[in-house]
C-alpha cells in the first residue's frame, strides 16, 4: 500500500477554515471505491491543480520555441506525465523546478532538435494522440504512436489524413486509429488543408500548435457541418499570441497561421476550472457553499461557464477577488429541490458528466444536447452515463446529440468508470444523496486530477480511504 501527503500544511489544498490540521492523507489499494453520502452542509475552500488542458498546449509551444520555457504550477497527472514523456522522446529537455506547491513541481522545458526513432505512449490522452503527431512529425525519422486499450477506438483519422496532406508518410493499415507511424523528414512544408473536426476541436488545436514551424504556415479549414468546444480552439490561439504567433481566424472555421518564431516563456498555469465542476456542485447537493480560489478573471477554459451554468439549478455564484463560491443554503439533502434545465454545451462538453449527474438528482426532467462528440471520448459517455444512471433506478435516454433525463428516485449499487475520470466525477456527485454508489476503479481520477479522492473526502470532513488496491496509476505523483 502506498501513501501520498501533502508535504506542507501552508500549501495545503483544503482549507477548513478552523485554523487547525489541514493535511489530509490518502491511502490507494486496488481502485473500488464507495462515493460518500453528505451527512450535512459544507463549508470548504477546495484549491486545484493547474488546468491539463492548458498544460499541454504549453508543453508542446515551448518544446517548438525558441528559448526554454518555465511553466508554474502545471499539472501533474498522468495525462501531463504522457505528455512529458512524448516531449522527452524527440528530444525535449524537461526539468522538475522545486516551487513549494502542494501539486508539484515548475517544469522548464528546453527546446531540443527534434529526434526520430522513438515511440509515443498516448495512454488514454486525447491531447497526446492529437497534438504530438504534428509535432512529430517535424521530426527526423520514424515515431510510433499507441496507447491503451480503450485509446485503438476513439477518432484519429482526422489527424492521420491532415499529416497526409501534408505530405508526411503515415502508415496505419487503413484503420484511422491507433496504433499508426509517421515519418518526418525534419522539415514540414505547410500550405492550405481541408479537414472535418466534427468529432474533436483537438484535431484543429493540434495542427495549430505546430503550424508556425511549417516552412509556410498553415491556411485550416473546417469542412463539417459541427465542431465542438470552439473554447478549447480559443484556448490554443490565446496560447499562441502569447508566443508571439499571431492566427487569423476573421473567417469563421478557416485558421490562418503564418510561419513564425515561437517564443519561450515564462507563464503559471490557470488552476483546472473543469475539475472544479464536482466540487462547486457538491454545494447544490450537500447545501452549504464551497470555494475555488485562483479563479482567473478572464479565461478560455470552458469551466468558465459553470459561473454561469450552475445558477440555471439555483445556486448563488459570487466573486470576491479571486475567489469563486457556490452557496446554496441547505441543498437537496437539505429539502431543497432541483429545477430541470434544456440546456445545450456545444461549447463545453466535458462539463457534461457532472451536470448530467446533478440532473438525475433534479425533481424536473432536463435535456442536454450537443454532446453527441462525446461518444468519442475515453468512453462513449452518453452511453456509459445512461447506463450508469439506469442502473440506480434513473431514467435517462440516449438523442443523437445528447441526452434527455426524466426524475425518478435513485438506489444504491454498483457505477462503471470506463476508464472515464469524469464517470467518477459524476458518480461521487450522485453519491453525496444516494448512499453506497460503489465505483469499480476510482483509479481513473489519475488522469486529470490524482488528488480527488483526497479532495473530495476532505471537503467533507472524512477521512480519506480508497480500498483495497494497486498504487500503478497513481506512482508519478
Amino acid at each position: 500500500m502506498q501513501v501520498f501527503r501533502y508535504s506542507d500544511p501552508e500549501f495545503s489544498p483544503y482549507d477548513d477554515g478552523g485554523g487547525g490540521e489541514t493535511v489530509k492523507k490518502a491511502t490507494v489499494d486496488e481502485g473500488f471505491w464507495v462515493a460518500p453520502s453528505a451527512s450535512g452542509t459544507v463549508t470548504a475552500t477546495v484549491s486545484l491543480p493547474g488546468s491539463k488542458s492548458l498544460t499541454n498546449r504549453e508543453l508542446v509551444l515551448a518544446a517548438l520555441a525558441d528559448s526554454p520555457s518555465l511553466l508554474r504550477l502545471p499539472l501533474h497527472s498522468r495525462d501531463s506525465a504522457l505528455m512529458v514523456e512524448a516531449l522527452k522522446s524527440v528530444g525535449t529537455t524537461i526539468d522538475e523546478v522545486p516551487n513549494g506547491s502542494a501539486f508539484g513541481p515548475d517544469l522548464l522545458v528546453t527546446p531540443g532538435e527534434l529526434t526520430g526513432g522513438t515511440s509515443v505512449d498516448c495512454g488514454l490522452a486525447g491531447t497526446v494522440m492529437r497534438f504530438m503527431p504534428p509535432l512529430a512529425a517535424l521530426a527526423r525519422g520514424p515515431v510510433t504512436f499507441d496507447g491503451d486499450v480503450n485509446a485503438r477506438r476513439r477518432p484519429m483519422k482526422t489527424t492521420i489524413e491532415s499529416l497526409r496532406a501534408l505530405g508526411v508518410d503515415v502508415s496505419d493499415d487503413g484503420r484511422g486509429t491507433l496504433p499508426f507511424s509517421l515519418y518526418g523528414t525534419g522539415a514540414i512544408e505547410g500550405g492550405e488543408i481541408s479537414i472535418d473536426a466534427s468529432a474533436s476541436s483537438q484535431f484543429v488545436s493540434g495542427l495549430l500548435l505546430a503550424a508556425p514551424r511549417f516552412t509556410a504556415g498553415l491556411v485550416l479549414r473546417h469542412t463539417g457541418e459541427t465542431l465542438p468546444s470552439l473554447p478549447h480552439i480559443e484556448m490554443t490561439i490565446d496560447a499562441l499570441a502569447e508566443r508571439g504567433v499571431t492566427v487569423d481566424s476573421s473567417e469563421p472555421g478557416v485558421w490562418a497561421v503564418p510561419p513564425s518564431v515561437i517564443l519561450g516563456r515564462d507563464v503559471t498555469i490557470e488552476p483546472d476550472l473543469s475539475n472544479a465542476a464536482p466540487f462547486l456542485i457538491a454545494a447544490l447537493v450537500a447545501g452549504g457553499r464551497v470555494s475555488v480560489p485562483h479563479w482567473p478573471a478572464e479565461t478560455t477554459q470552458v469551466g468558465g461557464d459553470l459561473e454561469d451554468l450552475l445558477p440555471l439549478w439555483g445556486a448563488t455564484v459570487t466573486r470576491e477577488g479571486h475567489t469563486l463560491t457556490v452557496d446554496c443554503g441547505a441543498g437537496l439533502i437539505g429539502g431543497g429541490s432541483l429545477p430541470g434545465v434544456d440546456l445545450d454545451l456545444s461549447r463545453g462538453g466535458e462539463l457534461a458528466p457532472a451536470l448530467v449527474a446533478l440532473a438525475a438528482l433534479a425533481s424536473e426532467p432536463s435535456t442536454i444536447t450537443g454532446i453527441g462528440h462525446l461518444r468519442g471520448h475515453e468512453t462513449d459517455r452518453l452511453k456509459a452515463l445512461a447506463d450508469d444512471i439506469n442502473a440506480l433506478g434513473g431514467a435517462v435516454t440516449e438523442l443523437e446529440d445528447g441526452l434527455h433525463i426524466e426524475p425518478s428516485p435513485l438506489h444504491a449499487g454498483q457505477w462503471r468508470t470506463y476508464e472515464d475520470h469524469r464517470m467518477a466525477h459524476a458518480a461521487a456527485i450522485i453519491g453525496l444523496a444516494v448512499p453506497n454508489v460503489e465505483l469499480d476503479d476510482v483509479r481513473v481520477v489519475s488522469k486529470t486530477l490524482p488528488q480527488f479522492v483526497e479532495l473530495w473526502t476532505a471537503m467533507l470532513g472524512r477521512t480519506v480511504s480508497v480500498s483495497p488496491a494497486d498504487t500503478s496509476l497513481l506512482g508519478f505523483l
